[in-house]
């Protein structure tokens, strides 16, 4: 009967239930704003992080990572590639050869990392092609092309178009030499790396380093960064090979990876903030509801309405209010969203942020909001849970008020 009286209640008094149900709402939206604008900034920057350079999954010779050396290798890649291919949720692959040398043009001469690059699998895997800055990228079949990071063209005072001399070791011991043509120059958002990064065909690499067939690294892209612990498992399921290593990208790329870790352990303090500042407006509207309605309490004690049924009317309406508010919530959050009315405004208004630097590499920082599960969850059972915590103090006090004297109350 309480129940039901309290739903009439919330009917009846129409402009008290849109105030309550107001200050839920906004303290609902708030809350999933800040969780989806969390996730979504940290999932673009790890995105950015993993699919710029490094990718989501590599995979090495068994103590390549711990010990890079050139003789390390992956044998049989193509196959090994086209197993990682066929695994649930991989987007695609690319393998690389890692080496330094030495690079000269002209009278210019320093130290040079060489990365040997499938020139079509790279930029399916990273979009090396958006990278380029200038010239263009390497052609699809081996031509002895190379491409220099930007930092080193800076360096050798490189052209387009320029031959740069290469001296390093073969696999087999012998001195490697051989000169290519620069035919583009890549800045890909890492001034340490892009001072040093040289890139040839893996072909070229291959036959430079006398690796015939042979590499160092398999850069694996899933479609769902959620997904990479899982993609994980399955990759070294289908290996099946105790002399390979497969690694997610927290763990070659563990320095970011624990920054990104500290990082989040802030932004739950804020949030946690954030969830008193909702909580007390809760009790706010609640309370207020509760204390303009002491005369009408007291009419229904004085005509033998027991305490504790005041208590629980107290109660219903508050929940019935909070859930309502919740699922009204839900469905402007989903239907929407508020990412899109954000980045919008941005684009309209071009607010720009300063640059942030993870693991060497920099971002231009952006507001990114992500609607995911957790920006729904969350808000919703501090909602309700607050509700019903902050109506507990409104609903004793209704409970315990005096008849006669509420009734005088005007």
């Amino acid at each position: 009967m309480m129940l039901k009286i309290a739903l009439r209640n919330t009917l009846r008094q129409k402009r008290r239930t849109i105030l309550t149900s107001l200050a839920m709402i906004v303290g609902f939206t708030l809350l999933s704003f800040s969780i989806g604008l969390s996730d979504g900034s940290y999932s673009f920057v790890i995105n950015m992080f993993t699919r710029n350079r490094l990718g989501h999954i590599q995979v090495h010779h068994r103590g390549y990572l711990d010990k890079p050396s050139l003789y390390a290798t992956i044998n049989n890649y193509q196959a090994v590639g086209q197993t990682i291919q066929n695994v649930k949720e991989v987007e695609t692959w690319t393998p690389r050869i890692y080496s330094v040398g030495l690079g000269s043009i002209g009278e210019k001469s320093t130290a040079i990392e060489v990365v040997g690059i499938d020139a079509v699998r790279e930029i399916m895997a990273t979009q090396f092609d958006k990278k380029i800055i200038s010239g263009r990228s390497l052609s699809s079949i081996p031509a002895k092309e190379s491409i220099l990071g930007k930092g080193l063209a800076e360096i050798l005072k490189a052209d387009i178009d320029q031959e740069i001399m290469i001296v390093s070791q073969g696999a087999d011991g012998s001195i490697a030499n051989d000169i290519y043509t620069v035919v583009g120059v890549v800045d890909s958002g890492d001034p340490l790396r892009d001072r040093m990064s040289c890139y040839l065909h893996i072909k070229d690499a291959q036959e430079f380093f006398v690796l015939e067939g042979r590499i160092h690294e398999i850069a694996v892209i899933v479609s769902d960064l959620s997904k990479v612990s899982k993609v994980t498992e399955r990759i070294k399921v289908k290996l099946s090979n105790s002399s390979l290593a497969i690694a997610p990208w927290q763990e070659f790329a563990k320095s970011f990876y624990q920054a990104m870790q500290v990082d989040q352990q802030g932004m739950w303090i804020a949030l946690f903030i954030i969830i008193l500042v909702v909580a007390v407006g809760v009790l706010n509207a609640v309370l207020m509801s509760v204390l303009e309605r002491t005369r009408e309490y007291g009419m229904l004690k004085a005509v033998g309405t027991k305490p504790r049924q005041i208590f629980w009317l107290v109660l219903y309406e508050v929940n019935i209010i909070a859930l309502a508010s919740v699922v009204i919530g839900t469905i402007l959050a989903l239907g929407f969203p508020l990412s899109t009315l954000i980045n919008y405004l941005l684009a309209i208004n071009g607010i720009a942020f300063p640059e942030i630097s993870y693991g060497g590499m920099k971002f231009q920082t952006a507001l990114y909001v992500e609607v995911n599960a957790r920006s729904i969850y969350i808000p919703a059972i501090t909602i309700v849970v607050s509700a019903m915590t902050v109506s507990l103090f409104p609903a004793l006090k209704a409970a315990l008020v005096t008849p006669a004297k509420a009734m005088r109350t005007h």
